[in-house]
């Protein structure tokens, strides 16, 4: 045969290759077919899963999450963690399918698709991916997914870098699909990858947890889910509604009315006709891997959701059951209670899928912390001491527990029926499981008491809040605005986390980790129950057969165990109170806490820093020894600069670095002096430094260990003055106020006869600090050089 002929033989047989590759079934040949709501193909001999598209232009869901977790809290890669929720459309431009997803923060809601438009072209979208064209039939269109789902499309390469992990890259060549979670159902397509991350110097949280910190491997997981049909009727929200807010733009309001939108997460919940009972119930899934009796303390704690749904007028709307063995906890069909293992304890989470046009839930997702349920039982340990026996009782430590993981597992569902955190339940005597509780611990003839840790069933605010969002009436606009006035009527407040949760925040009613309707009131009992507990701390805290050094850690919850409180007092110091009203409200807009109250509030932190206070007691300090062969010092220890052994003065130092950050905290300086400057009669910042320095500069009263604790807090007054001083983000009085005080300390300093007496200690103490104010005023010595040590974390407890 000649050349030419050859030649033209293949090419037509390529030809005919490519005519046949232009036919989905011709192209699958030979493999999997997976059928759902985007049938896809597994072809074996590549490890590519081939997507099909029958339609596009069509909106759908694009989820994404972590099937395998990294195990360190502080990263906050977990199991089962649930990513963003993004609106797409498959898109087909020549050769080419786009994957596009659409910018759902600012619509027209009108029926003038000329409106529609030109909103839609006024702002940018995200194409998030593009897929050539393998193979067509009529009606369908073949694409190689696998690209896709081996990229980051979690994150997980920026949050390793965000937290300080290392700068790590994809490595394609050791990632995969991970097949036996590729699946599909009949309204989502489910897709799994193993992606490992490659790179250098790892950080702490990586080293503690993978096995060659180089080589980070974990799951992704990738979700397509249809879109619920039209009939769910999206509820308005109000800031006292309780729940998360979906906020967006409608560019096609009337000129007089508000642009911003506001509607609430929630489930779709309906009656059936003519009853109580749901058409669906809301039901959620506990994982199986969770151990008894934690798996039925999770049960029940959940389960008393359907007291609220009850009072809202359900029956049978909310159930709890065990995971089926043959589902997915993260197929969308199923709300989850997820068991995650970290090698710390840390953050549970609940959180939700959701349509991002309407704020319908689809999927709540809760992630529980298993060592959390050991932090309380910790807590426990240390205040009852139970091991003084050798038939040691536990039965109350772990009561405490299970009934704090109650508590936590319906906390954590709460969120993921769409409500948020009421900082302010507390002080309405536990009204809402959507606070953070403190465990209650009494003082009963002299014994500590845990019978009252925590409380037990859903609360008043939750009930009301799940009628807000779940209840309906005749007129929607009239049943909502009742059950608002009936939360008032009850005088059951609102108050959530911008106004709760940082030590700067300033409501005087809304804290976190605390009880009681009264912070002060509550703090002198918690101070009278932290110091019953100190002087009877003993080896009976432990179990016979751990290291003695253990005690310290143990020890450690009961000694920092007033921090919380603390804040809540700090909060009453230049604080307000208020609630989100409406304009047409005749309350108030606020009040400014009373001169008495806010004095009392100084008053008891200023006594957190008094070495009578922060000093252990001398039986506990021979208790601590170095630590045992084989154990090491852990972020839940004390912090020490003495080596090996116990350092009861860094203690001390990290205790009272957390009041005067309270104390000396900006925003809390700022309001102070504008408060004063309006009403003389309330305290002002000057008043809170002129009572902290009179402390340090008074070294007449103590001797020893005390002393030394004393001119350590000396020591982290200064400091934090100093840094107050260059804080250039604080407003110039402020900074012109801790100048002056640094001045007043200088000058108290220079009022002493520091040679030729008998205060060698003392003397070389102040001497010391003069040097070191001196040298910042001459721009010698840059405070934030300078390291504090500080107390091991404390939330979550």
């Amino acid at each position: 045969m000649r050349l030419r002929d050859t030649l033209l033989v293949l090419v037509l047989t390529l030809c005919s290759v490519a005519v046949q590759a232009d036919s989905v079934a011709d192209y699958t040949s030979g493999m999997v077919r997976y059928e759902g709501f985007h049938d896809f193909y597994w072809d074996e001999t590549e490890g590519r899963v081939l997507l099909e598209v029958d339609a596009f232009d069509r909106e759908l869901l694009l989820l994404t999450g972590l099937a395998q977790g990294l195990g360190s809290n502080p990263v906050g890669l977990d199991r089962n963690q649930v990513g963003d929720t993004r609106l797409v459309r498959f898109e087909r431009v020549g050769n080419k399918v786009l994957l596009h997803q659409l910018n759902t923060r600012y619509r027209a809601n009108s029926g003038n698709s000329a409106e529609r438009r030109a909103v839609e072209e006024a702002f940018a979208s995200s194409v998030l991916w593009g897929f050539e064209v393998l193979a067509e039939s009529e009606g369908s269109t073949l694409v190689d997914l696998t690209p896709f789902l081996l990229s980051d499309q979690h994150g997980i390469a920026s949050r390793l870098k965000d937290t300080g992990q290392g700068s790590y890259a994809l490595d394609q060549g050791k990632s995969a699909v991970y097949l036996p979670r590729t699946k599909n159902f009949p309204k989502n397509s489910e897709f799994e990858a193993s992606l490992t991350f490659a790179g250098g110097s790892p950080g702490n949280y990586v080293q503690e947890v993978v096995p060659t910190p180089t080589l980070v491997t974990l799951r992704q997981h990738v979700s397509l889910v249809e879109l619920p049909d039209n009939d769910y009727q999206p509820r308005k929200f109000h800031s006292n509604s309780g729940y998360f807010p979906l906020i967006y733009r409608d560019y096609a309001t009337a000129i007089d009315e508000s642009m911003d939108q506001r509607l609430i997460y929630r489930h779709r919940l309906e009656k059936k006709s003519g009853s109580d009972e749901p058409v669906e119930p809301i039901i959620y899934y506990v994982d199986s891997g969770v151990p008894e009796p934690v798996r039925s303390a999770l049960i029940e704690g959940a389960s008393w959701w359907n007291q609220a749904f009850e009072a809202a007028g359900f029956k049978n709307a909310f159930q709890v059951k065990l995971l089926p063995e043959d589902a997915d906890p993260l197929d969308v069909r199923y709300n989850v209670i997820n068991w995650v293992h970290r090698s710390t304890r840390g953050w549970s989470y609940g959180y939700s899928i959701a349509d991002p046009r309407t704020g319908e839930i689809l999927k709540g997702n809760v992630t529980l912390g298993s060592l959390r349920v050991r932090q309380d039982f910790l807590i426990a340990q240390g205040l009852l001491q139970p091991f003084g026996s050798d038939e040691a009782d536990t039965s109350a430590l772990k009561e405490m527990a299970l009934a704090r993981i109650r508590q936590l597992s319906a906390h954590e569902v709460g969120h993921t029926l769409g409500l948020a955190h009421n900082f302010a339940a507390s002080a309405a005597d536990r009204a809402s499981v959507m606070d953070y509780p403190a465990p209650l611990v009494t003082l009963k003839d002299g014994e500590l008491d845990l019978e009252q840790a925590y409380d037990s069933g859903i609360g008043r605010w939750d009930k009301l809040a799940i009628m807000y969002g779940y209840g309906s009436g005749d007129s929607e606009t009239s049943y909502l605005d009742s059950v608002l006035s009936l939360a008032q009527e009850e005088g059951l407040r609102f108050i959530s986390d911008p106004d709760s949760r940082t030590i700067n925040n300033a409501h005087a009613a809304s804290h976190l980790w605390d009880n009681g309707a009264d912070p002060l009131q509550e703090f002198e009992r918690m101070a009278r129950l932290r110091s019953h507990a100190l002087e009877n701390f003993s080896t009976a805290a432990n179990r016979p057969d751990t290291p003695r050094s253990a005690l310290e850690e143990t020890l450690v919850p009961v000694y920092y165990g007033h921090r919380y409180q603390a804040e809540a007092v700090g909060k009453l110091i230049g604080g307000l109170d208020y609630d989100y009203l409406d304009n047409d409200d005749p309350a108030p807009s606020y009040s400014l806490v009373s001169a008495e109250r806010q004095e009392q509030a100084v008053s008891a932190l200023l006594g957190t820093l008094n070495p009578e206070f922060l000093r252990l007691p001398e039986d506990v300090l021979n208790l601590l020894p170095p630590k045992a062969y084989g154990y090491s010092r852990n972020r839940e220890s004390f912090p020490a600069y003495t080596g090996v052994s116990f350092d009861a003065v860094a203690a001390a130092e990290a205790a009272a670095g957390h009041t005067l950050d309270i104390l000396l905290e900006p925003q809390r300086a700022a309001r102070l002096l504008q408060q004063s400057a309006r009403f003389p009669d309330l305290p002002g910042f000057g008043t809170v430094l002129q009572r902290l320095t009179e402390n340090a500069l008074e070294n007449g009263r103590y001797s020893g260990l005390e002393a030394a604790i004393h001119q350590r807090v000396n020591h982290v007054y200064v400091h934090k003055l100093m840094a107050l001083s260059a804080n250039t983000q604080a407003p110039e009085a402020v900074r012109a106020s801790a100048n002056m005080a640094l001045a007043r300390f200088l000058h108290g300093i220079g009022a002493m006869k520091l040679f030729g007496d008998d205060s060698e200690n003392y003397n070389a103490h102040y001497y010391h600090q003069a040097q070191r104010i001196n040298a910042f005023n001459q721009g010698k010595l840059d405070v934030s050089a300078e390291k504090l040590k500080a107390m091991p974390p404390g939330s979550p407890i």
